[in-house]
This record gives structure tokens, sequence and C-alpha cells, in this order.
């Protein structure tokens, strides 16, 4: 993996936008793998908790936080106007960190999101 420009990183033959992820104890990790990806969703089912949430941050602000209860919260965290769905998978979970990592912000915004941060 090679950093491109200011913000984009090579991936194989792929061309990605940069992100991090922040595991359930609050270490940031930059472009983190698929496997790494799971492996930090499946922290959500350690018992903890101080430590209630894991997510993935893209490059333009916009974050996905999961929670161990199935609350997956969706916001730009410069904006704070969070929106959320319940009950959701950690496959889906691993599914919509992979779209944010690639940039696909539309696609995220396409999915059936609530208003607020939701109770997790």
């Amino acid at each position: 993996m090679t950093v491109a420009g200011p913000a984009i990183v090579e991936h194989g033959n792929e061309i990605v936008m940069a992100f991090h992820l922040t595991t359930r104890w609050g270490a940031d990790e930059p472009q983190p793998s698929v496997e790494r990806m799971a492996e930090v969703v499946s922290q959500l089912d350690a018992a903890d908790e101080e430590h209630v949430s894991v997510s993935l941050t893209h490059e333009s602000e916009w974050c996905l936080a999961a929670y161990p209860s199935g609350l997956l919260v969706w916001e730009n965290l410069e904006e704070a106007k969070p929106r959320h769905m319940t009950r959701v998978p950690r496959a889906t979970v691993l599914e919509l960190w992979q779209i944010l990592a690639r940039g696909g912000l539309e696609q995220i915004e396409k999915q059936a999101w609530r208003p607020g941060y939701g109770s997790g």
C-alpha cells in the first residue's frame, strides 16, 4: 500500500480515499485491511461497559459507529446531525464500512436512517 497523494491510497490496483478506524479501546488505525475491519467489528462481542463502540471515519469526516446492540450511527463529525439504524447485523456493518472506505457516501445515504443517535 502506498500513498499517492495527501488523502488517496493505492490498495493493489484500486485507489481509495483515506480513512481510519477506531477500535473498541480507542486506538486509531489508518487504512486497515478488510480482515482487520472484521476483527475490529468482532470486538463488539467483548463485554466492556466503558468502551462501547467501534467506528470507521472517511477523510470527509463521515463516520459509521457501531455498538454491541446493533445500533449503527451515521454522521458527519463536523455537522453533528446524526442518523441511526438499529439491529444492524455485524456483516452489514462490515459491508457498509467497506463502502465508506471506498468513498461510497451516496450509497450509504440510501440506507433506512432515522434521525438522532438512537439508543443502544
